[in-house]
């Protein structure tokens, strides 16, 4: 058994311990709440901007523009050239967070194509940089605080390619938080686009229709309209991620603070039966010195 003043020093590092893991609990609790304030803010703005191309491809269903075409039919599974933007954390200390992000990104990977990868955050940067992959060193955004300009900016590092013909498809896999206590990560395709999504069902003929102009054209309006429609999607994904991290980081440090207090209770323990044994042993000590100076 360790004595009372090894014990005392593991209950004074576990203690320096707990106070950081509740510090950190509380800073992400209220960066988390900020990050969903953020996002619920800017909503209104891109909904908007969904229904203003879903009228565009109500009016016109058939019309034949890039950011719809799936330019991938003819080809073979082998021969599609897929962007993946990848958004991981900038440090650890938050669960399964990173693990599950990556392990979806590597599964991906395993699938047949020419991959390439463009990761946000430095944890998921500097695994992948280890690894033999097709990663954009160009993307070095920190993920913390994510902003419409940073969104803006990682959006046209996808559009541009994909515009040229580098690349077939962008997907984005990130994470989103299911409830107070569950976060999921997810894949979704930025490009191409599907017009099911914009729920362009036909309507009745006898039912009106508003009169829209589309100046000068209707795929010039898209043209402007769409490249926001993804920095939005980027930008949705990013303070999703942002969010789920810091709850990630919520419930792991919860769950430290709860077994630094474990341990405490017993080390308490251990501490007071090491204290009594060496009392005790004092208080032997003391008799057998009276009695042997009695019997002198």
């Amino acid at each position: 058994m360790a004595n009372a003043k090894e014990i005392q020093s593991r209950i004074k590092s576990i203690e320096d311990t707990m106070k950081i893991t509740s510090a950190m609990y509380m800073i992400s609790s209220s960066k988390m709440k900020r990050a969903k304030k953020v996002l619920a803010e800017t909503e209104p703005y891109f909904y908007g901007m969904q229904a203003s191309i879903g009228r565009i491809l109500r009016h016109m269903p058939e019309i034949d523009h890039i950011y719809f075409n799936n330019k991938t039919e003819n080809k073979k599974p082998e021969e599609k050239k897929i962007g993946i933007l990848v958004i991981t954390a900038d440090k650890g200390l938050a669960g399964a967070y990173n693990h599950n992000v990556i392990k979806m990104a590597e599964e991906e990977m395993q699938k047949p194509g020419k991959y390439k990868l463009y990761v946000l955050g430095m944890a998921g940067r500097q695994y992948f940089a280890k690894r033999d992959v097709d990663m954009d060193d160009s993307i070095r955004y920190t993920v913390q605080h994510p902003t419409m300009h940073r969104a803006r900016s990682i959006a046209e590092r996808v559009l541009v390619p994909y515009l040229q013909g580098d690349l077939d498809e962008v997907r984005i896999i990130y994470t989103e938080m299911e409830s107070a206590v569950a976060v999921e990560t997810k894949m979704s395709k930025l490009l191409p686009l599907k017009k099911t999504s914009f729920h362009t069902s036909q309507q009745p003929v006898d039912v009106h229709r508003e009169e829209i102009a589309m100046v000068p054209s209707a795929s010039a309006v898209l043209d402007a309209i769409i490249p926001n429609y993804v920095t939005g999607m980027i930008y949705g994904c990013l303070v999703e991620s942002y969010a789920s991290e810091h709850n990630s980081r919520m419930l792991a440090m919860e769950a430290s603070t709860d077994n630094a207090k474990e341990m405490l209770r017993s080390l308490g323990i251990a501490y007071n039966r090491a204290r009594q044994a060496a009392i005790t042993q004092e208080i032997t000590e003391v008799i057998g010195g009276a009695k042997a100076q009695k019997r002198k």
